[in-house]
């Protein structure tokens, strides 16, 4: 006992060598709290996981958070011992406080953002939040409660007041370590606190390896840590040599001049695209018999040029409409390239059309101020938009924080056709109900169609969703423009609710994210329905339109193919919104997905798994996978590249 006394008393006296008593009980009353917190929330994650892993692999997941938190608190202990007093060590306490308040804030918003989408909260996000704040204010308050509001606000009060009042009840008297009394012998304490800010960048540097037991790497990290990582590895991402595929493509390679010439069979009908949001294919009637949530959508599937392995190229909105549009791959980030003036480097349908006569409108239920829609329309090559700020509100209601309930579109589509209705034209229609936090109007009539609550309330969206698409139809039959009318219906992409851990859309890699409705519906053919089985994406839209009215294509250098003709069995290829986060590459009945380094690479076999859930990776020859592997990099590079070079 009496040699245990001696430690303690050694070691005592070694960390008053450092800091004075007051100054470890003014630092450790934030820190400690701090690291307990941070640490708390993993394990909160961790064990609230679909398969919760053993002793090993919980360790490992909680490894990171570990080690930086270590790493933090050893930071500020050893920069106070250096810094002991002076002008430098009242800006440090400054610095102190607000690293800590906003280390709390970002650990807290990653762990909500987690719970909410199930994915890590990234650099790419918060950067979003911050430019487009105005834009995105509505989703997250969506998403905040009393309960989240209440713990920032104690978040916040408790960093910047508690180390002072817990030192005061801890030693009597008020104290701010502004300055530390006295002279350390030896200079010691700026020794020992640069020997602990050493030790500190140690324990951060370890905190960032991968993990060892296979666990996603964005999850295992710290969510700190993970904010830095996945920047840097998005911007050193370079497998494949950008600049030598760059030079390998010619601007007569992209349908950048691209016409549409009548031929014998023409007939310039008017065409209509519904893009049906986040309306995965498994929601629906026709790809899943079992739900009863898209009665008229089944009923038109039938009568329909029917696409029953139809996928979004990137699961974000308008990322998709840029693949239905304009009939080539979007451009792969998360900076809204397509909305820049002529970025996209394709003539897409809507300007084809127009050089045929066409006059065109793209009505939308949801607020114009999302990610620059009007800026997007306008490449597309539409005449007219109308947005929620355009659309009469009365006798309507709101549904989520984009907009209102889709039906508030019919009235300005009436008068629009009605001026319009000797035609050709064409005219689009984005709806919103789908999208999260999937509401629908007090006055619909909802269903049970799943048991867990919040994607029962999905489900009754994609109804609602239906609904409309049957009432626009309606709209068209009693105008008397139905029989002369070429409707393209799809979804922009899917929905996720945990299948896979992960909510929403933006990187929900598997089917539920990028499985879509595709169905093409001409009242004066497909009478008993035709279906395409092969995979199909949505950049095949284009080709199919302009074949449905008759029309050729010069200079076609589309990346699509007709589905109205015989097609040409090929790998299709689907990139998460979030860069350098997953991509998939979908050959007939096999599926491959690359992670980049967040974690291992997956294959399914769709015909005997179609949901996902066994994955055969480790059947797989290692050669195989390389090659799967390579051929999307290059793809990767080839889409950055053609954007590249077109918008140089």
């Amino acid at each position: 006992m009496t040699s245990m006394g001696s430690i303690a008393s050694k070691v005592s006296s070694r960390l008053r060598m450092i800091l004075s008593r007051r100054d470890w009980v003014y630092l450790l009353s934030l820190l400690a709290p701090l690291v307990v917190y941070n640490i708390a929330l993993k394990i909160l994650r961790v064990s609230t996981q679909a398969d919760i892993p053993g002793p090993i692999g919980f360790l490992d997941q909680i490894r990171s958070d570990v080690l930086f938190n270590a790493g933090f608190a050893a930071l500020w202990i050893g920069l106070f011992a250096v810094v002991r007093s002076g002008g430098l060590r009242s800006a440090l306490l400054v610095l102190f406080h607000f690293s800590c308040i906003l280390m709390m804030v970002l650990t807290t918003s990653s762990h909500f953002y987690f719970q909410t989408t199930g994915s890590p909260l990234d650099y790419t996000m918060i950067s979003m939040t911050f430019s487009s704040f105005g834009e995105i204010q509505g989703i997250i308050a969506a998403e905040m409660n009393a309960l989240h509001w209440l713990l920032i606000s104690l978040v916040l009060l408790y960093g910047v007041a508690g180390p002072a009042v817990i030192t005061r009840l801890a030693r009597g008297d008020w104290h701010i370590p502004s300055w530390t009394r006295g002279r350390m012998p030896g200079g010691y304490g700026g020794i020992g606190g640069a020997a602990v800010c050493l030790v500190s960048g140690v324990f951060v540097l370890l905190s960032a390896l991968p993990s060892v037991t296979g666990a996603s790497n964005n999850f295992s990290r710290d969510a700190v840590v993970n904010l830095f990582m996945t920047e840097f590895a998005s911007a050193s991402s370079a497998s494949i040599d950008q600049a030598r595929i760059a030079a390998s493509i010619s601007p007569e390679d992209l349908p950048t001049d691209a016409e549409l010439v009548e031929t014998e069979n023409t007939e310039k009908r008017n065409v209509v695209f519904v893009f049906l949001e986040s309306s995965r294919a498994s929601a629906t009637t026709p790809y899943n018999p079992e739900l009863e949530t898209t009665p008229f959508m089944d009923e038109l599937s039938r009568e329909s040029l029917f696409a029953e392995n139809a996928y979004a190229v990137v699961p974000h909105t308008s990322k998709s409409m840029v693949s239905a549009h304009c009939g080539v791959e979007p451009p792969l980030d998360t900076d809204m390239t397509e909305s820049e003036p002529g970025a996209i480097p394709a003539k897409c349908l809507p300007e084809l059309l127009g050089e045929q006569g066409y006059e065109s409108a793209f009505f939308q239920s949801a607020t114009e101020n999302f990610e620059r829609r009007p800026d997007l329309i306008e490449n597309f090559g539409y005449d007219d938009f109308y947005s929620l700020e355009d659309l009469p509100r009365e006798g309507y209601e709101e549904v989520n924080y984009f907009g209102y309930e889709d039906d508030i579109m019919l009235e300005p589509s009436r008068e629009w056709l009605e001026e319009h209705r000797d035609g050709p034209f064409m005219a689009s229609y984005l709806t919103i109900t789908g999208h999260h936090d999937y509401n629908v109007p007090s006055d619909f009539d909802t269903g049970e169609h799943a048991d867990d609550p919040l994607t029962n309330k999905y489900m009754n969206a994609v109804a609602y969703q239906d609904a409309f698409l049957e009432n626009l139809f309606d709209q068209y039959k009693e105008m008397g423009l139905y029989e002369d009318t070429v409707f393209v219906v799809m979804a922009d992409h899917g929905e996720g609710f945990g299948e896979h851990e992960l909510f929403q859309h933006d990187n929900t890699i598997y089917n539920e994210g990028i499985k879509i409705p595709l169905l093409f519906h001409d009242p004066r053919r497909f009478e008993g329905g035709e279906t395409v089985e092969e995979p199909v994406q949505n950049m095949s839209v284009l080709q199919t339109t302009a074949d449905l009215l008759g029309f050729g294509v010069e200079n076609n250098d589309y990346h699509g193919q007709s589905l109205a003709r015989p097609i040409e069995e090929k790998p299709i290829k689907v990139s998460c919104w979030t860069e350098n986060r997953c991509m998939s590459l979908i050959d007939g009945d096999d599926k491959y997905v690359y992670h980049f380094s967040n974690r291992a690479e997956e294959s399914f076999d769709l015909a005997e798994d179609p949901l996902e859930k066994e994955d055969t990776a480790d059947e797989k020859d290692d050669e195989e996978s390389r090659e799967k592997r390579y051929e999307l990099l290059e793809w990767q590079a080839r889409v950055r590249a053609i954007y590249d070079e077109h918008n140089s």
